[in-house]
């Protein structure tokens, strides 16, 4: 048995940083993403290969932290599929990608969710989407030892075409919010400075709001119900700036929710650059070239835009009318010119459907 599949790379509209505070989160599918063609094979391993580079890996054995580099993510699927009792076999798995690794679009979700979902179907495991969602987030936490959420999973499975999700990661609810634009487009700024999620900095901020979690007495941020009085109890300001952060963050998602239903698209910009704004000031992930990308493309017209992905580095997203976008592509580009900035690149985003076999 053999196939094809494909997994997307996704744009977070907005709510980040929110979803492993049990909070709310509003991403979308793009078309482009991570294809994979695989087939069964009879040894037991696991034969890789991606952009030239190559991997095998018994899974006799397998165990977080045996395998390293992208092939982690790969092998970590097949080992977490292994420890919930699902009966997975040897593979060959052949990668090719049109998404950008480290643009802050998702590659590493991509690269195990397009797995998922040809081990899926290549040993007939009948697992739904999303029944996937938490191998491939255990394929990053435990096995490429990133500590993220179920955003990005949860965006390369469940999204729909036409639509962004609306998760609620503590209760796992979801629904699909139409995207409809009209006039408007979201633009992605890819801006070519690279980033890593484990560094130790995405890692750093997920600490730091379990502690002020724990400062709080609350299970999570999500249960904080009166900022004011959070921040009034917590003295260090680092902790009152990630809280802050965070529940802001999950009062814009609904926000946008609401205007996106109303139709009034334009005024989701707004909301997109006050969530830039507070991921640079108070949760500190941005970075230089988002920073300027944000401001340029306002100055050029845009309604709104913030970064998007972990931080660090990676991509900007605008909402700008499509009358406005060749205004703001030369804007921003020639700020990064002369800056001496590595040229940014661009990319129309479209809502795209979830993982799904090709062929």
């Amino acid at each position: 048995m053999s196939g094809v599949w494909h997994a997307p790379g996704r744009v977070n509209l907005i709510g980040e940083h929110t979803d492993y505070n049990d909070g709310l989160v509003l991403p979308f599918a793009l078309p482009q993403g991570i294809t994979v063609a695989a087939a069964r094979r009879a040894d037991g391993v696991l034969d890789l290969e991606s952009g030239g580079r190559h991997a095998r890996v018994p899974l006799a054995g397998l165990v977080p932290g045996a395998v390293t580099g992208w092939a982690a993510y790969v092998a970590g699927v097949a080992g977490a599929l292994l420890e919930a009792g699902h009966p997975v076999g040897g593979a060959t798995l052949r990668f090719t990608s049109d998404l950008p690794a480290g643009s802050g679009l998702s590659s590493s979700a991509a690269l195990e969710c397009a797995t998922a979902v040809a081990l899926n179907d290549l040993y007939g495991l009948g697992l739904t989407a999303k029944e996937l969602v938490p191998v491939a987030q255990r394929a990053e936490n435990a096995y490429a030892g990133v500590p993220t959420g179920v955003l990005d999973q949860s965006a390369s499975l469940l999204c729909e075409e036409g639509h962004a999700l609306l998760l609620d990661v503590r209760s796992g609810l979801s629904s699909q919010i139409p995207l409809e634009l009209g006039d408007y487009r979201v633009l992605v700024i890819d801006t070519h400075a690279r980033h890593s999620l484990g560094d130790g900095q995405y890692a750093a901020r997920r600490a730091s709001c379990e502690e002020a979690a724990r400062k709080l007495g609350v299970p999570s941020l999500r249960d904080v119900r009166n900022l004011a009085e959070a921040l009034t109890r917590l003295k260090d300001p680092v902790l009152r700036r990630r809280v802050k952060h965070v529940v802001t963050e999950n009062h814009r998602v609904e926000a946008t929710v609401g205007l996106l239903r109303a139709g009034a698209v334009a005024e989701v910009g707004a909301l997109l650059t006050a969530s830039h704004l507070s991921l640079r000031d108070d949760y500190q992930v941005s970075w230089p070239e988002a920073d300027a990308a944000v401001a340029v493309a306002a100055n050029a017209g845009a309604r709104g835009g913030r970064m998007v992905g972990g931080g660090f580095g990676g991509s900007v997203i605008v909402l700008a009318h499509r009358d406005a976008l060749p205004a703001v592509r030369e804007a921003v580009t020639a700020r990064f010119t002369t800056t001496g900035w590595h040229p940014p690149t661009y990319l129309e985003a479209t809502a795209a459907p979830g993982a799904h076999r090709l062929s």
